[in-house]
């Protein structure tokens, strides 16, 4: 039998089977653990508190404020599977074949609702800018609930259907054992990257350029003292800023996203590793922590919610009342 030299394998009592750890310097190794989980805790800590913010006061439980919890649950979701990806820093994934395809499935799920998501967000200022008088009565709560679990309802069915090959043969494209990786055949990943890339992102672009003309119309109206015409009646300065705090969680999502596509326009091949992908996923997964940050620097009430929570006063009864705008 032969065995491996001077290698460490995720299995040991495997030999010929087993896949090869990634060997890290040791003090690397444990800067990198510890950053990585330090991250994975803020991310799910800080969106744990704007889910706490918009579900509690009832002041926050606006349409748009119910398109940034459904963002919120799939950062906070994306803070916890977090702790998955950490354990494949060595290259060895140790939960079985079973729970690799779940994870595979669950992860790519929550990366499209959030997907999703931004399109709602878009659609959302792109009503409340460009058609003012009509938004309050077609954008309601519950249309806005209606519409975020439709999101998440198909992302659940596209993937159960784009990766049901690796759900029902777990473990099937793996080349060793502690290996964690799935396949999508050519059709499959050219609608994958349609609907997870091209088809929103382009949605994205248009609505918000349409957004931004709209700005610069009223801007110059307003220089030059000339009423606004368009649809006649002035956009509210807060449905302004609104537009702008929640362009900046855009941008900063389509930059995280971008250097993914890049990497999966240039493979050379359909099967991606979780190491092979390691920088770019880390890049993108780190934009779920800086979501709650750039609330917390644009939103007012998202640090007053904050300081409600930390400091107990929620455990008050009656405390869903109190005004944090």
């Amino acid at each position: 039998m032969e065995t491996l030299v001077g290698t460490e394998l995720c299995f040991p009592q495997l030999v010929n089977t087993s896949c090869r750890k990634t060997i890290h310097p040791h003090i690397a190794a444990i800067l990198i653990y510890i950053l990585l989980s330090s991250i994975s805790l803020l991310t799910v800590a800080l969106n744990l508190l704007v889910i706490i913010s918009i579900s509690h006061f009832r002041q926050l439980q606006t349409p748009t404020n119910l398109i940034l919890l459904s963002l919120s649950v799939s950062d906070f979701f994306v803070g916890l599977f977090m702790i998955f990806q950490i354990m494949l820093i060595d290259g060895c994934w140790l939960l079985g074949d079973l729970m690799c395809s779940l994870w595979l499935i669950l992860s790519s799920t929550i990366f499209l609702s959030s997907v999703g998501t931004m399109v709602l967000i878009s659609v959302d200022r792109y009503v409340a800018i460009c058609y003012p008088l009509h938004y309050f009565t077609k954008v309601k709560p519950k249309r806005v609930q209606v519409c975020v679990c439709l999101c998440w309802m198909f992302a659940a069915l596209i993937y159960s259907v784009l990766l049901k090959n690796n759900l029902q043969h777990p473990g099937r494209y793996n080349s060793c054992i502690g290996e964690c990786v799935f396949d999508m055949n050519y059709i499959a990943s050219l609608f994958d990257l349609f609907v997870t890339f091209i088809f929103p992102i382009t949605v994205i672009i248009i609505l918000y350029i349409r957004i931004f003309c709209v700005a610069v119309y009223q801007a110059r109206a307003m220089r030059s003292h000339i009423a606004v015409v368009t649809t006649k009646v002035t956009v509210k300065k807060s449905e302004m800023k609104a537009a702008r705090n929640l362009g900046v969680v855009v941008v900063v999502f389509m930059i995280s996203v971008c250097p993914y596509y890049c990497f999966v326009l240039t493979s050379q091949n359909n099967v991606y590793t979780s190491s092979s992908v390691t920088i770019v996923i880390w890049f993108f997964q780190f934009n779920s922590c800086l979501n709650p940050l750039i609330y917390a620097i644009l939103y007012p009430w998202f640090r007053k919610s904050i300081k409600v929570i930390v400091t107990l006063q929620i455990l008050k009864p009656g405390s869903y009342r109190t005004n944090v705008l």
